[in-house]
């Protein structure tokens, strides 16, 4: 006689701020549990971010929750992140609901739909009930933000639906950490408090016995577990919770690097972190022309208002400076909204809006009220990789030009898919330097094959490697035995 399955559990990981580290911990207990034998899948009620990632069926949802996703060795699909916000503007965002854009608001009007949202959450939290073991809950911002704690569907009321409970990140980092737990602890009720497993201390830099009565500090003014601290780890960098902390702006290395420009609506800033696999180049992030000095290469990389990202390009005085490189054979790459840049011409025809491209590539782009949300599989050379598009430009090639790969799609010849016009490369797809020979094809044309080592390993797999590694970090450092004694591990 088959047993009954017993109920789903939940988790939610909550921050006492933006860029807590929220979405690192999810990822490694994540990885941590699906170790230990554990069906577990990630969840986001509501995320905001330009990060996103194309979903086999044509659906968007953060790049979060896509990489969690692969950490639980699932799938992605939108069921993971059921609202995602995609700023456009200033209080402008697009609204993605179950992987489909239903709306561009602005934030008072999101509010006003926030019921329809929440009726998705709880459908689909319905829905998971007897697909996993444990749902891996992320939280957003902060759980007590007392001006929006009545319309939050990302935090508490998830949590207080499914019955689950909550763990807490805060970022030693950003300053005032017993103040950051602490508060948060005196600002939920007592039916909120019940429900906390402990809290972590995250993004600890410098000597940790200088933290080693932090415990008893905490022990003072809260009852929650303390469940340990977590250093600041590099070398287990996976993407970043939201595109406003996903492309720190560094100052210029003096070894060879890459400049990435960040526009004020930058995506998918996720396409830079295959080059720290590489050994003698660095990715430096830049909003200063100045920077692009002594770059080996430049990329211009997605963006979800192409048109108001190039008008900033011209104001911060980068078209000139793009141009001399582009003329002295710095090579340039332009990722979706970068590529459309490089063109000739943008037109919207909805809103008649158009603009000069850099001209540094033979195209020219309109865009379209539907927006193109697919995977591809991409070839270049020898190597075969999933890559994903999501964009509303459809691009027009004016002249003849080697395409920069090909897409290989189900049943069908290889594709021509981008343009190598000389030092000038523009691709439709992100994820496009997961290839180590593209990688290796660009440090051969900005000539420095005698100082760059390309990692030539499957990207993939080292990321695999990398969620192994991130479950065995926390285990070694973390007291989790308030998880395993609710999960009954």
């Amino acid at each position: 006689m088959r047993t009954k399955p017993k109920p789903m559990k939940s988790i939610s990981i909550l921050g006492t701020s933006s860029n807590a580290g929220k979405s690192w911990i999810t990822t490694a207990l994540c990885a941590w549990l699906h170790s230990k034998g554990v069906r577990v899948a990630p969840f986001k009620a509501q995320n905001m971010a330009n990060n996103a990632y194309a979903t086999l069926e044509g659906g968007e949802i953060g790049v979060a929750q896509a990489i969690q996703a692969e950490a639980c060795g699932l799938r992605p699909i939108a069921e993971m992140n059921l609202v995602l916000l995609k700023p456009s503007g200033p209080n402008i965002s697009q609204i993605v609901r179950l992987g489909k854009a239903v709306a561009e608001v602005p934030a008072t009007e999101h509010y006003r739909t926030i019921e329809d949202s929440w009726e998705t959450v709880t459908n689909t939290l319905d829905w998971w009930r007897d697909k996993t073991d444990v749902l891996l809950i992320e939280g957003a911002g902060s759980p007590v933000e007392l001006n929006l704690k009545d319309r939050d569907i990302a935090n508490l009321r998830p949590i207080n639906y499914v019955n689950g409970k909550w763990i807490l990140a805060a970022n030693i980092e950003l300053g005032g950490v017993f103040s950051q737990v602490i508060g948060t602890w005196n600002l939920l009720s007592p039916e909120e408090q019940s429900r906390g497993l402990g809290f972590i201390v995250n993004r600890f830099r410098g000597d940790p016995s200088l933290f080693s009565d932090a415990s008893s500090h905490f022990g003072k003014h809260t009852s929650l577990p303390y469940m340990g601290l977590l250093p600041l780890a590099d070398h287990l960098r996976i993407e970043d919770e939201d595109s406003m902390s996903a492309a720190p702006i560094s100052k210029a290395p003096d070894s060879p690097y890459i400049a990435f420009i960040r526009y004020p609506q930058i995506s998918n800033t996720q396409d830079a972190l295959p080059w720290a696999e590489d050994s003698g180049i660095h990715v430096h992030w830049t909003t200063s022309p100045s920077h692009l000095a002594h770059a080996s290469a430049i990329v211009l990389p997605g963006s979800k208002n192409t048109i108001a990202d190039l008008a900033w390009l011209r104001e911060k005085d980068f078209e000139q400076v793009l141009k001399d490189k582009a003329n002295q054979g710095v090579p340039i790459v332009g990722i979706c909204g970068g590529y459309q840049m490089l063109g000739k011409t943008l037109f919207d025809p909805q809103t008649q809006l158009g603009a000069k491209g850099l001209n540094l590539l033979p195209i020219e782009t309109e865009f379209a009220s539907e927006k193109q949300v697919v995977r591809r599989k991409a070839v270049h050379e020898s190597d075969n990789w999933e890559t994903f598009e999501i964009h509303t430009g459809r691009t027009q090639i004016l002249a003849k030009a080697s395409p920069l790969l090909h897409i290989q799609d189900l049943n069908t010849e290889p594709k021509p898919e981008g343009i190598a016009l000389k030092n000038i490369w523009g691709s439709y797809q992100h994820g496009l330097f997961e290839s180590p020979s593209l990688r290796r094809r660009l440090i051969t044309a900005a000539r420095l094959e005698t100082q760059v080592q390309v990692n030539k390993r499957n990207y993939r797999n080292q990321m695999a490697r990398k969620y192994r590694a991130m479950a065995e970090f926390i285990e070694a450092r973390l007291n989790l035995d308030p998880i395993k004694r609710e999960l009954e591990l």
